[in-house]
């Protein structure tokens, strides 16, 4: 996402969007200490809001800041959302301990170009920390490995544990398909609780185990969930390449009927 459409502050409204928002001895800039959330805008509605903020909430207390205030977070988002007068973007909330952010972008111009063509993921070793699974603005590694990744060709990374156990990318979960089941890497890995990855769960039958990368290579199919990218098909894992399967156009289709996008 470049750029932005509509930028709103707690106690401000909506403010210009090149108008300074954050002072420069917020923990939040000097060393971290802040959480966001990014979500999906289709036609006006933002996609899971109430979801997104308790996530946010959650992220919030693993990094011991005040509890983000939902409903206050909530009107801002739509205030921002009308002077962006734009029915389809994302909407991104950023809380530090001296201020709360609504920020309003455009979606990334080349997301129908991937999902046609599939992404190449490269592995990346990768040792989680204490704020796995918190959306905290700590993300220097995460952008750190998916450089890396495109440095070398990819489009993104897949993280994978010293033991060889696969966990996540950057930002989005990891699926694979056996024949005619889903799987997906257990929440007890300490990855990211996805949004979207527990809205393609409901009312299907999917397993949640934990996978060595072996068994992810010899899947039929892989593919990426995620907020923005909603289900991006993999078609290729380091050196093993794989076709843009059904599962992930399937769940493609019935995300944007839920989501009332089509």
């Amino acid at each position: 996402m470049s750029g932005l459409l509509a930028l709103a502050q707690l106690g401000r409204g909506v403010v210009p969007a090149d108008a300074p928002v954050l002072r420069a001895d917020d923990e939040g800039v000097l060393r971290g200490r802040a959480v966001f959330e990014t979500l999906r805008v289709y036609g006006g509605r933002p996609f899971e809001l109430d979801a997104h903020l308790d996530r946010l909430k959650t992220s919030a207390a693993r990094l011991r800041l005040p509890e983000p205030p939902g409903a206050e977070l909530q009107s801002l988002a739509h205030d921002a959302l009308a002077a962006a007068d734009e029915a389809d973007c994302a909407l991104r909330f950023l809380w530090t301990p001296a201020t709360g952010l609504a920020l309003v972008s455009p979606l990334p111009a080349d997301l129908e170009e991937l999902r046609g063509r599939g992404l190449g993921l490269q592995v990346c070793e990768w040792a989680t920390g204490a704020l796995a699974g918190a959306k905290s603005v700590s993300y220097a590694e995460n952008m750190a490995a998916q450089a890396a990744a495109e440095e070398h060709g990819f489009d993104d990374a897949l993280l994978v544990a010293p033991d060889g156990t696969v966990l996540e990318a950057p930002t989005a979960n990891v699926w694979f398909r056996e024949g005619d089941r889903l799987h997906t890497p257990s929440l007890d890995l300490s990855i990211l609780a996805g949004v979207t990855r527990a809205v393609l769960l409901r009312g299907r039958s999917v397993d949640e185990g934990r996978y060595p990368l072996e068994r992810l290579l010899s899947a039929d199919e892989v593919f990426l969930t995620s907020s923005v990218r909603e289900v991006m098909p993999v078609v290729r894992v380091g050196g093993r390449t794989f076709e843009c399967g059904p599962a992930a156009a399937e769940l493609q289709e019935s995300l944007r009927r839920y989501a009332g996008a089509g």
